[in-house]
């Protein structure tokens, strides 16, 4: 259903409990459609700060005040704060019957707010599936961008009229699912940041002056012929069974950067076992690859094809990053 067909809720007065980078973004999104944001709670500098910026003439007040204040609250705190908030709003009476709790928060459903739904509120959980600046530039990136949204039957309406007004795409995720939902992403998302700057620091070091030049293009590329792909998609010295060169790139990181070196060994274990499931990875040229993999890189086979990669069949030896 697209926004032209999607009935329009009530416009709403919103309130942000937690001014870290996601609550200021979604309620400026709402306001630019029209909602009213009233009233913002946080503690630390940054957050004030964040919310002068992104909300400005809204109040900073206290949690309790800003669901005395909002038809709409968003619950935008950590992930392991969120249990605790609950019962603490229902505890002190802050909440209104009526009053749509929404929290933010990938891990949980809306089982997390119980406390809350038992006083009266109405909860639903949307999670935005993107990473945020804490700047202006994540109402634009909104556009677009999957919510996993957790919602009771009765709100489902509500839930994903909200996320299309904010410029996402709902995406429904049952109560029990929204654990792995959540560890899928982050496996994506946050380890590829770790990735990318272990890669950039290894180019820095081998003498690239500029590593987000070089990485840019060949990421993007790798990263969009595995949306498209899938393992499939795979390519590098794994995929070719080279175990000489993977030896090579241990022993080199064992020199130049020790703490790496687990992680690649993980990564390559995990690639090999999914090139060979998806018939990739020829067998023959396995058993040398995992003895590499097993023994940590020490003393791997070299050979044609091995430290120097020169009889790689997939081109530059940069796609080995994917």
């Amino acid at each position: 259903m697209n926004s032209s067909q999607q009935p329009r809720p009530a416009r709403l007065d919103v309130g942000v409990v937690g001014a870290g980078r996601v609550g200021p973004a979604l309620a400026r999104a709402l306001q630019q459609t029209g909602h009213r944001p009233v009233a913002v709670s946080g503690v630390s500098d940054a957050s004030r700060r964040r919310a002068a910026e992104m909300l400005p003439d809204v109040p900073l007040v206290s949690p309790a005040q800003v669901l005395e204040r909002a038809d709409l609250v968003l619950l935008t705190v950590p992930d392991d704060a969120l249990p605790a908030l609950a019962e603490g709003l229902a505890e002190t009476g802050a909440i209104r019957p009526g009053q749509l709790l929404v929290h933010t928060s990938g891990r949980y459903g809306t089982a997390v707010l119980d406390p809350a739904r038992r006083a009266g509120a109405l909860p639903l959980a949307l999670h935005p599936a993107m990473t945020f600046t804490g700047t202006m530039v994540d109402v634009q990136r909104l556009a677009g961008c999957s919510f996993g949204v957790t919602a009771p039957d009765e709100l489902r309406l509500a839930a994903e009229a909200l996320v299309i007004e904010m410029g996402g795409e709902p995406e429904w995720i049952a109560e029990e699912n929204r654990p792995l939902y959540h560890a899928a992403l982050a496996l994506g998302a946050n380890h590829l940041v770790t990735l990318v700057a272990q890669s950039m620091e290894l180019l820095h070091t081998a003498g690239v002056a500029r590593p987000d030049r070089m990485l840019g293009p060949l990421l993007g590329a790798a990263l969009d012929n595995a949306l498209r792909s899938g393992d499939a998609a795979l390519t590098g010295p794994v995929a070719r069974g080279d175990a000489g060169t993977v030896a090579a790139h241990v022993s080199e990181l064992r020199k130049h950067a020790p703490a790496t070196v687990a992680g690649y060994l993980a990564m390559a274990r995990t690639t090999a076992d999914r090139a060979l499931a998806h018939g990739l990875l020829k067998p023959e040229l396995a058993e040398d690859l995992l003895g590499v993999l097993a023994d940590g890189g020490a003393d791997g086979p070299t050979g044609p094809g091995g430290a120097d990669g020169a009889d790689g069949a997939d081109g530059a030896e940069g796609s080995t990053d994917r």
